[in-house]
């Protein structure tokens, strides 16, 4: 879709705490035992940073480094000042080059093939029922009317194969 090589790409979007990192994580560990190289984009709505202090990369930011990029042979990890926000698909096409799958977690209002993972604890409709098709199903453990796939949450297997056949296969 947008990666080099089009590489498939499924997206997992709701509301906070809904369990989308935990769908996301059992996800990752499905595929990877199936040999896929899987990569994950995660959006957030805040300024973060990951390094630790005292570290010698977190003192080369502090100082004002506007990227740094940290190498070994086994990892690359880069931690870079943005003027504005990419989008998904400028991400994709400058970082992510050697997956087989691609997991995105937010980027709600970007189109491309989501899922849903929903909980009426949040207090507001699903938004898979609100016209956006780039819904293609939906996890709740919740009876909601939606005109999609519905799986359990925890049927996390089912949803493997889900996007196995949707996504990385391209089944209709």
């Amino acid at each position: 879709m947008f990666a080099r090589k089009n590489t498939p790409v499924i997206g997992f979007a709701g509301r906070a705490n809904s369990g989308k990192t935990t769908l996301v994580e059992k996800l990752i560990s499905i595929f990877t035992k199936q040999k896929l190289r899987v990569a994950v984009i995660k959006h957030v709505h805040h300024a973060f940073d990951f390094d630790v202090p005292g570290k010698d990369t977190y003192r080369h930011k502090q100082a004002g480094a506007a990227s740094v990029i940290l190498a070994s042979s086994a990892r690359l990890a880069m931690i870079k000042d943005t003027r504005e926000e990419y989008s998904l698909e400028e991400i994709i096409s400058r970082y992510v080059d050697d997956s087989d799958l691609i997991m995105v977690e937010g980027f709600k209002g970007s189109q491309f093939p989501k899922i849903e993972v929903y909980t009426h604890k949040s207090g507001e409709s699903p938004l898979c029922t609100s016209g956006d098709s780039s819904f293609i199903a939906v996890a709740t453990d919740d009876d909601i009317n939606a005109s999609i796939p519905k799986f359990k949450r925890n049927d996390v297997d089912a949803i493997a194969e889900f996007i196995a056949r949707h996504i990385l296969k391209g089944e209709k």
